[in-house]
């Protein structure tokens, strides 16, 4: 899995003998493979907008069966030719493709250090080479050992390319000098500056076709700058990749908008005014469901509705009491003429647990501690006993 796409690099370093065209190649390479999946990703998500209509007025129509909603949400899918997966399949098979070239440039620059360094000095005693003991350096990963680019790193200390050691950080270099670490520094900037310009191009298309929320657009914009400041603790050969990746981006981002956007009958307009005409029947049936899993969530924790059904249309089931009353048929009906009784209601005013009882100018009776009972309680006894020792009076 690593081996194919550093078999290419080190091809690329053979063609031009140089470590950052080799890396620019290699990210030209890695575009043309997930442009296409990038294409259809974005395909797939203006088509899903396109039947935006259509999906809320089932949704309003069927907002109490959900089975039926689903069952009428395939038939619209099947009858357009659209999957609600392809915005996010393609996105997803990008992932892998990052996570190998992440590997691959870091395997450029491995040492045998911390745990590796004994089975490292185990390989260089076996073949009776013990001054590399010491100071190994570079022993690449992935690539052929016949290679051009492992026979140009292997055994050094750094990868000079354009006065940069491709193998340091920022940080590492701005803490061995700072007059040669603020160019490091400047390598990040410029990739921080290249990831703002491509978000504002998406911004910009996003305020042409609206599909989130201003805020949810600001946070899109401002967090690959956030990810560029990360990138003073990676090495300098993936600043590198990712800066050519974004400027790569940047061309891509610029062909997406003028073939799905360039003119009134384009995909992303026709989007557009789709999404135009789901918000207005939003505006019209407010009560209605829709708006995914999440929004069903949410709405069926804000309760019911005065009329005793919740957001979704069901009856709110009896609690308590009321679950009570339903079986036995209902509460009772008050009686008329000489059943009539007067409903007496209780004036005792019982504090809550762990509070301290009202004081005497309080309204209500106040109730007496346990220690107050039990002396009440002996002093009518002996009140009593003391009443019946003496002897009763005799009658004049």
């Amino acid at each position: 899995m690593f081996e194919i796409p550093a078999a290419l690099l080190s091809w690329f370093y053979g063609l031009t003998n140089s470590y950052t065209v080799a890396i620019a190649m290699i990210a030209a390479v890695v575009m043309a493979i997930t442009t296409p999946l990038t294409l259809k990703s974005t395909k797939g998500m203006l088509e899903m907008q396109k039947l935006a209509p259509e999906m809320r007025k089932l949704q309003n129509e069927y907002r109490n069966d959900r089975t039926k909603l689903n069952e009428e949400m395939m038939k619209l899918y099947q009858e357009h030719k659209v999957n609600p997966m392809a915005s996010c399949l393609p996105l997803l098979a990008q992932a892998p493709v990052f996570y190998i070239m992440f590997r691959v440039l870091r395997g450029m620059a491995y040492s045998p250090r911390g745990a590796a360094a004994p089975v490292a000095d185990a390989v260089w005693g076996a073949f009776n080479r013990p001054d590399e003991i010491l100071d190994p350096g570079f022993v690449p990963r992935y690539l052929a050992i016949d290679s051009a680019l492992y026979k140009a790193l292997f055994g050094e200390q750094s990868i000079m390319s354009f006065g940069l050691d491709l193998s340091k950080s920022a940080a590492v270099a701005v803490a061995d000098g700072f007059g040669t670490g603020i160019w490091y520094v400047l390598l990040v900037v410029l990739l921080g500056a290249l990831y703002f310009v491509q978000q504002r191009m998406v911004a910009a298309r996003a305020s042409i076709s609206p599909t989130m929320s201003a805020g949810q657009q600001k946070l899109m914009q401002y967090l690959p700058v956030f990810f560029a400041v990360f990138q003073i603790f990676f090495l300098s050969a993936l600043v590198v990749y990712y800066l050519f990746q974004t400027v790569f981006r940047i061309l891509q981002q610029a062909y997406i908008t003028r073939a799905f956007y360039g003119h009134d009958e384009s995909l992303g307009r026709q989007a557009q005014r789709a999404g135009e005409a789901a918000r207005e029947e939003a505006k019209k049936n407010p009560d209605a469901g829709g708006g995914g899993f999440f929004a069903q969530a949410k709405r069926d924790l804000a309760g019911p509705t005065p009329d005793g059904k919740t957001s979704s249309g069901e009856k709110k089931p009896a609690s308590g009491k009321d679950a009570k009353d339903s079986k036995g048929g209902g509460a009772k009906k008050p009686s008329s003429g000489k059943d009539a009784k007067p409903q007496s209601t209780s004036k005792r005013v019982t504090p809550p647990k762990n509070r301290p009882t009202p004081s005497s100018g309080a309204k209500g009776r106040p109730t007496p501690s346990r220690q107050q009972a039990q002396a009440a309680k002996a002093k009518n006894t002996k009140a009593s006993k003391s009443a019946s020792s003496k002897p009763p009076k005799k009658s004049s």
